[in-house]
């Protein structure tokens, strides 16, 4: 029979898993407190959380949710990065941190009701952010909508050229 302190904490990772778009496992084993401090940090600015929970409760979680349990990533300690509205900034944030530390291991996780892998995840941080992406858009209709008033221009401006050279023709005869 689960005790009270696994049930509270049960139902806080069920509030952490509703509404996340993206959750992240990663293994710190190794990171000194100063190290994990500063992966909250970066995970924080990404618009993510970062937590530790057993995994026998994060299991139940995922098999109360329906969704898949990763039981082949809920070995050894593990830290969940529960990722909001942008996924690949929290997913960049975890791969930058990984680079330039060797000890944290990035697990895989879920995205979308669906286990990804490592690499899948490491794929998903590499994608231009939220701002890139809307920028890009932004400049791709900027440019259509520059094409088209210089389209539409040139049609005014073609037939006055032509009106001018007939009546120059006109003239000279």
């Amino acid at each position: 029979m689960p005790n009270a302190q696994n049930k509270e904490m049960l139902s806080n990772i069920q509030a952490d898993l509703d509404g996340v778009t993206a959750v992240w496992v990663v293994d710190y084993r190794g990171l000194t407190v100063k190290e994990v401090e500063v992966l909250r940090g970066a995970v924080r600015e990404a618009g993510a959380t970062m937590k530790v929970y057993k995994n026998t409760l994060m299991h139940l979680a995922l098999k109360q949710a329906d969704l898949p349990t990763l039981d082949d990533m809920l070995k050894g300690p593990s830290a969940f990065i529960f990722a909001g509205n942008d996924v690949a900034a929290a997913a960049k944030a975890v791969k930058e941190f990984a680079k330039t530390n060797d000890k944290l291991e990035i697990k895989g996780g879920l995205m979308e009701g669906a286990a990804v892998t490592p690499a899948e995840v490491e794929a998903i941080a590499s994608l231009p952010s939220r701002e890139e992406l809307m920028a890009k858009i932004a400049g791709a209709i900027s440019g259509v909508a520059r094409g088209l008033a210089v389209a539409l221009n040139g049609v005014p401006s073609g037939l006055a050229q032509v009106t001018k050279a007939v009546a120059d023709q006109k003239e000279a005869a």
